[in-house]
C-alpha cells in the first residue's frame, strides 16, 4: 500500500495541532516539541507539521511505501518521467530512519518517496551523523532540492 505524505511548516504549532486534530477527528500519532504526525487510514495519508522551515506552507509532498521493492518501483517511474532523482539510504529525518528518493516536480515542489525502517530520537542528522541545529539550518532537513548543499540530505547517494 502506498500512502500520500504531506508535510507543512506552521507558524503556531499548538494551534495547528488543535486545528488538524479537529479536522481529522484524531490526535497525532507522533508528537515532538517541533513536529507532529498523523497516520490516517481515511484518507490514507501521512500528514506532518513542523516548525523547522523558515516559511510557513507546504514543505514537501511525498509517498510513503511499505517496502524497498515499492521504493525502487516508484524511483524507476520518476526516472522514466525525466526528472533527476536523488536517493538517500539509511537516513534519519522526521524522527524516523528511512530510505528515500527525492525529485522536484516541474514547478520546483519537492516530492519524497520513502520506506521507513524504524524510529529515531532526533529530527534529523547531517551526513556526518551529527544532530541538526535548527537555528543554523533555515529549512527542513528532509528537503534536498536537487543540490548537495543540504546539511543532512546526501544527493549523491544511490
Amino acid at each position: 500500500m502506498k500512502r500520500l505524505h504531506v508535510h507543512l511548516t506552521v507558524r503556531d504549532f499548538d494551534q495547528s495541532i488543535d486545528f488538524y486534530a479537529g479536522l481529522f477527528g484524531a490526535q497525532p500519532t507522533v508528537i515532538k516539541p517541533d513536529y507532529a504526525k498523523w497516520m490516517l487510514d481515511d484518507p490514507s495519508v501521512n500528514f506532518a507539521i513542523s516548525t523547522r522551515a523558515k516559511t510557513p506552507g507546504i514543505d514537501h509532498l511525498g509517498m510513503q511505501v511499505d517496502s524497498e521493492h515499492e521504493l525502487q518501483e516508484v524511483s524507476t517511474r520518476l526516472t522514466a518521467a525525466g526528472r533527476p532523482v536523488h536517493g538517500q539510504k539509511e537516513t534519519t529525518c522526521c524522527y524516523a530512519r528511512s530510505d528515500k528518493a527525492w525529485v522536484d516536480d516541474p514547478q520546483g515542489i519537492a516530492w519524497e518517496t520513502f520506506f521507513t525502517v524504524g524510529e529515531a530520537t532526533v529530527y534529523g542528522e547531517d551526513r556526518d551523523g551529527a544532530a541538526l541545529n535548527p537555528a543554523a539550518k533555515p529549512s527542513a532537513c528532509c528537503t534536498p532540492h536537487a543540490s548537495s548543499e543540504s546539511a543532512c540530505c546526501d544527493a549523491s547517494a544511490p
